[in-house]
């Protein structure tokens, strides 16, 4: 019964030496002397505040990109036991005690040391040499800007981590096609494409150029399978369907749950509130969500509310009044009513509020059962301070000529009566009938007179309007615009008839329970919009540079400078390495285009399977580089080296790809081989060279003299930072 015990089991194990060799040098690479300096560099002064923020679960709004890459960075801290507690205001600032810096920078590291094994696996899947996928492997080791990067609370090795991830994933799965769906490994590989896909996403948007070339790949290799006669019809549907769901649907899941996270982890108010909607204020703890928690849902007549402008450019804002009026005349001659000023102003303040009044009736209270305010319902609305009703006319706005001033009217017994009723337009309606709601409803006023809508123009008043907001009567003719919908922020209902009691019950705040909590799709919609909308105003940076600086590699970035010696870290990279990628990417392309019109003439001048292996590393290495470089073109932001590394990546593997194929197919004598070799060799060694010579900059130690310092800046123009005797 027990007689398999008789004899030992045996396990049996593949070990690819080179792989782990090449594993344990990318990991000393990149985590020898990690904590060093113990400071903050370049960009951590800008990711570090969303690391503080996700430890103390503060709510924010990062317009680069998802929040993936934050939340890996966060797990750093997480697991180093960060309590947020740093102040990250200053490039070079010392970390205090209770930052674990060696675990904020453990995953950019080793996500920098793990595309080391990852560019030899590449190779050796598209089918080349062992000899040219360790070359590959070793240019990426040695390759000084890709081990600054990684070094650092940074997410650009993060990013390239993935995106090589996803390409060994799905090289990998096209390998193993003739397995289909019997296989495990098919289907390991298949999704793991997908998941690197949408991690690479989810760390930048810089990720969607190579899921996007993958996409391409895939469907071009699907379009091959269709000409497959050995292939069925019901096989074809299984193998779209397969591809769909790893490719598409899994990615856009997973890209779901990255907001879902987010969102959950996030649940306090914090400053980045402001620029969202009063709904999703609401849902967060503290901030507006006090003020609002168990406000009254439906507006009715009577109501005492706050209007906030749903734009929220060029900040956000509420409809608001005060005494002031505007000036008999203005600066350029132009007359006005010399009616109350309506301004919009960007913080909280008893003039905010407003009086719902049924224009039936002369009360200010609301009715006992409420009546509530239903799309299409006429109202006026009254200034809770002043008691002066909103009004417009045919008057010109003081910023906005072609538009209708906006005013809260004083009649001065002249011919100009007031125009003060205003329809209620719920744009966010399901029904005809629905009901103005608190915080959810997103309304237009449209005069009754005069057809104009309520619009905050987002001129700035002069001095005699405090600088406050315009806010003006708009034609509806002329389109729809956010600027033009307004929601209710602040709601109670009022209970006072009297000014004076009316006035101290409008300084009070209000408190009732009702629940307005927002569903996950619509926080991650108008989260999604936020971060595809909101742009920072782009300032020229001392260390920004142009697409075109990159490939010669004309620029780069100082990273820190200690207090006091030489020692200084840099963003520069091996230069004969990127002078090599260049000439790589021109051979291949030369000889591409020669090959392609010799074949035209129906000479072939290297086998068919060479030819076709020659296009596929070509499809992902020129494709890699070009989809993550050229778009740089085309974006209006400020730019910087490190945007560069992901398509250097991609440039790097293709030079020994480039070389294997000059030496099998054009170095045809025994005699040409040895000298190419030996060629190769004297150039590897001098990429060994250069990587030696600027590792001082690259891991800041040791530190230079001024003298060595000047013999590094190889261009004059690299900024090298060399302090004044």
């Amino acid at each position: 019964m027990l007689g398999f015990l008789k004899n030992p089991a045996v396990v049996t194990a593949e070990i690819n030496v080179n792989l782990v060799a090449l594993t344990v040098m990318g990991l000393i690479s990149r985590l020898w002397g990690l904590s060093y300096p113990r400071a903050v560099v370049f960009d951590e002064v800008y990711y570090g505040q969303f690391v503080s923020l996700y430890m103390k679960r503060i709510f924010f709004v990062d317009d680069s990109g998802p929040p993936f890459g934050h939340m890996l960075l966060a797990l750093g801290g997480y697991l180093g036991g960060f309590d947020g507690n740093f102040l990250w205001n200053r490039i070079g600032a010392e970390y205090s005690t209770n930052v674990p810096v060696w675990s904020l920078r453990l995953l950019p590291a080793l996500a920098g040391a793990l595309y080391v094994p990852l560019a030899y696996q590449i190779l050796v899947e598209l089918q080349f040499s062992h000899c040219a996928a360790l070359g590959a492997a070793l240019l990426i080791l040695l390759e000084n800007s890709l081990i600054t990067q990684s070094r650092f609370m940074l997410l650009e090795s993060i990013l390239i981590f993935f995106i090589l991830l996803a390409v060994l994933s799905y090289l990998k799965f096209y390998n193993l096609q003739r397995h289909s769906f019997s296989s495990g490994s098919w289907w390991f590989w298949l999704l793991l494409t997908g998941v690197a896909c949408s991690c690479a996403v989810g760390v930048k948007y810089m990720g969607l150029f190579t899921y996007m070339l993958l996409l391409a790949i895939a469907g071009l290799h699907f379009w091959q399978m269709i000409g497959d006669q050995n292939l069925s019809n019901v096989s074809l549907i299984c193998h779209f369907l397969a591809r769909g769901l790893a490719l598409v649907i899994i990615p856009v899941a997973m890209y779901l749950s990255f907001f879902y996270v987010h969102l959950t982890l996030l649940y306090r108010s914090g400053p980045h509130d402001q620029i969202m909607t009063s709904a999703f204020q609401a849902s967060l703890e503290g901030g507006l969500a006090r003020i609002t928690q168990g406000q009254p849902l439906e507006v009715a007549y009577g109501s005492q509310i706050t209007l906030r402008n749903v734009l929220g450019k060029p900040m956000q804002c509420w409809l608001h009044s005060h005494t002031n009026t505007y000036p008999i005349r203005y600066e350029n001659g132009r007359g006005s009513s010399h009616q109350q000023q309506v301004t919009c102003y960007p913080f909280k303040d008893v003039n905010n509020w407003w009086i719902v009044k049924d224009p039936g009736m002369q009360q200010l209270v609301v009715s006992n059962p409420p009546r509530p305010v239903r799309h299409g319902h006429i109202v006026q609305l009254v200034h809770g301070i002043t008691t002066r009703y909103l009004n417009t006319h045919d008057v010109a706005a003081p910023l906005s000529p072609h538009s209708q001033e906006v005013s809260c009217y004083i009649d001065y017994n002249i011919s100009m009566p007031a125009q003060n009723l205003w329809r209620v337009e719920i744009v966010n309606r399901e029904s005809d009938t629905d009901v103005w709601k608190t915080i959810l409803s997103e309304v237009r006023f449209v005069h009754v007179n005069t057809s104009a809508v309520l619009k905050l123009s987002g001129a700035s008043l002069p001095e005699w309007g405090y600088r406050q907001l315009e806010v003006v009567g708009e034609k509806l003719s002329k389109g729809y615009h956010q600027s033009m919908v307004w929601n209710v922020e602040e709601h109670r209902y009022g209970k006072s008839q009297e000014q004076k009691e009316r006035e101290a019950e409008l300084h009070s705040p209000t408190q009732m329970d009702i629940s307005k909590n927002l569903s996950f799709m619509a926080k991650f919609t108008e989260l999604q919009w936020k971060i595809l909308t909101l742009k920072n105003e782009d300032t020229e940076h001392k260390y920004s540079s142009s697409a075109l600086d990159w490939i010669t590699m004309d620029t780069n970035i100082a990273y820190w400078l200690h207090p006091t010696s030489g020692a200084q870290i840099h963003l520069l990279g091996n230069i004969v390495t990127w002078a090599s990628a260049n000439i790589a990417a021109v051979v291949y392309m030369c000889l591409s285009l020669w090959y392609l019109i010799r074949r035209r003439r129906k000479i072939y001048d290297i086998p068919e399977d060479k030819w076709q292996l020659w296009v596929s590393a070509g499809g992902i290495c020129v494709g890699g580089w070009a989809v993550n470089y050229l778009p740089f073109f085309l974006m209006e932001k400020t730019l910087f080296l490190y945007h560069y590394l992901p398509a250097l990546t991609f440039q790097i593997l293709l030079i020994p790809i480039v070389l294997q194929h000059l030496s099998d197919h054009l170095c045809r004598s025994l005699l040409l081989k040895s000298m190419f070799s030996a060629l190769i060799v004297a150039w590897f060694s001098s990429v060994y060279r250069v990587y030696c010579t600027f590792s001082p900059v690259t891991y800041g130690e040791p530190s230079l003299s001024v003298a060595e310092l000047k013999e590094l800046r190889w261009k004059d123009s690299w900024n090298i930072l060399i302090r004044k005797q």
